[in-house]
């Protein structure tokens, strides 16, 4: 029974083991985030206001706000972490300054993306 139960942590720890993600993990899925950003922004701005009277036609224009709002959002988190990343102990101003930038961040890509209307 115990070489049966040592087998069976063995066979455990090995399929627990902690894997490293790839090197470039981190900018294929910034680029990617990115694409779905833009690509919602694209959708919203070719939407005719026109369409608007007909609900039937809400279903991509939402579709593309929410898209692009949640990849909007990961993104702005994927970048404070990269640059939270770097520091082993957080404090509460640090964390302020974090939420700061991140906010800055989210201010910024939202007039780049909407064209400074």
């Amino acid at each position: 029974m115990s070489e049966a139960a040592s087998h069976l942590e063995g066979l455990l720890r090995e399929a627990l083991a902690p894997v490293e993600p790839p090197e470039d993990l981190a900018e294929r899925l910034e680029s990617t985030l990115t694409s779905i950003t833009e690509m919602a922004a694209d959708e919203l701005e070719a939407w005719e206001l026109s369409a608007m009277r007909d609900p039937r036609n809400w279903v991509r224009p939402a579709a593309a706000l929410m898209a692009g709002s949640a990849a909007g959002a990961a993104l702005v988190l994927l970048r404070a972490r990269r640059r939270a990343h770097g520091s082993s102990t957080v404090s509460i101003d640090a964390a302020r300054d974090a939420a700061e930038r991140a906010i800055r961040d989210l201010s910024r890509e939202t007039r780049r993306l909407l064209g400074d209307r």
